[in-house]
């Protein structure tokens, strides 16, 4: 039976190793220069080397499971394993074994026993994605693994020392939810220990031509294509895109570029960047919503005097004008503050005023 049990926890340790190495060759490492992601990577670097639990803060795309690695690269226990699990990915009914293990007998597909992430991470780390997916139950047994550093598996009285460092991610209000008594608030109080926020792209855009180049290098390779850079209408439209994607979407955005370049310049097509995508609503102190301004009138109204071919072919610069003067003449030209034009578009206050700067929008006298 040990024989067997040894056996089994060598295979998910060399599945976890496949995984990792897959892993770094896919995922892009920690690009960026920007003041945002310097001060995060120095907090990074401040609790490395510690055994404390980290909770990392960010919207989806930003890089979490990124800075968990570095944290682990970084820390006394970077020779052992970095195992990682996606707590909103697994099935409610399979959580608990998947984290602590189980014995046979323990439910009827139970055949044999299993081992536990928490068991595979003894003296590493162990990462816990979407933490705010976890049940109360579950999380009752992992607040036990917090305070006392020991499991039991499903169907076991036997309890099991394990000697891990818990890195947790969140996109979610983890203090409204505790309100809400969605997740526990000791286990919140434990798990933020050491709080880390991921800046979002829009806070870093210095960063983009850094990513950029980066993807490039990649994806020529993995496409057999001399990819050198993207062109400067192409590197604009990029800059002022807000990314509510984050660096996710950036990647996927200059890989379907890659993929339909035709020279070594990538070319991105409008389409793939809606910067003028969200529709205006605004909620107005008489209770009435501004209505979404038909691609049509825009077109007619950018178009002038021009033909009628040409109405049907201006400019996104144009559209985008358009799309931003009718919103602004709607909300009183308020740019920022609650329920401002900024707001709505989902951009900084500072960043529709350099658009509008770009774009020559000005207030009517």
């Amino acid at each position: 039976a040990k024989v067997e049990e040894l056996k089994e926890k060598l295979q998910a340790e060399n599945n976890y190793l496949k995984e990792e190495i897959h892993s770094e060759i896919n995922n892009a490492e920690i690009v960026g220069q920007s003041d945002a992601l310097k001060n995060t990577l120095n907090e990074v670097m401040q609790v490395a080397p510690t055994d404390t639990t980290v909770l990392i803060y960010g919207e989806s795309g930003t890089g979490k499971e990124s800075m968990a690695r570095a944290i682990h690269q970084h820390s006394l226990r970077k020779d052992a394993h970095l195992i990682k699990v996606n707590c909103g990915a697994i099935p409610e009914s399979l959580v608990e074994s998947e984290l602590f293990g189980h014995v046979k007998g323990a439910f009827t597909s139970a055949v044999r026993d299993r081992i536990g992430h928490f068991e595979l991470a003894d003296k590493g780390t162990i990462f816990l994605d979407e933490i705010g997916e976890l049940s109360l139950d579950v999380q009752v047994k992992l607040l036990r693994v917090l305070q006392e550093q020991e499991i039991q598996r499903v169907g076991s009285s036997k309890v099991i020392k394990v000697d891990v460092r818990i890195i947790a991610a969140t996109n979610r209000d983890l203090k409204q939810m505790g309100e809400e008594g969605k997740i526990r608030m000791d286990l919140i109080y434990r798990l933020s220990v050491f709080p880390l926020t991921v800046p979002p792209l829009r806070e870093r855009k210095s960063d983009i031509p850094l990513l950029i180049e980066k993807f490039l290098h990649t994806f020529s390779k993995r496409l057999g294509k001399p990819l050198r850079a993207v062109s400067r209408e192409s590197m604009d439209l990029l800059m002022d895109y807000h990314w509510p994607g984050n660096i996710r979407e950036l990647q996927n955005v200059i890989e379907r570029s890659s993929i339909l370049a035709k020279t070594d310049k990538v070319e991105i097509d409008d389409a793939l960047v809606p910067v003028a995508s969200k529709p205006v609503t605004t909620d107005r102190s008489d209770n009435s919503r501004a209505q979404p301004v038909p691609v049509d009138v825009i077109r007619v109204q950018a178009a002038g005097d021009k033909t009628e071919a040409q109405r049907q072919y201006t400019t996104l610069a144009e559209n985008e004008k358009s799309y931003i003067t009718a919103l602004l003449n709607e909300l009183d030209w308020v740019i920022g503050g609650k329920k401002g034009a900024a707001e709505i578009l989902g951009i900084p206050a500072s960043t529709l005023r350099s658009r509008m700067k770009k774009l020559g929008i000005e207030r009517p006298s």
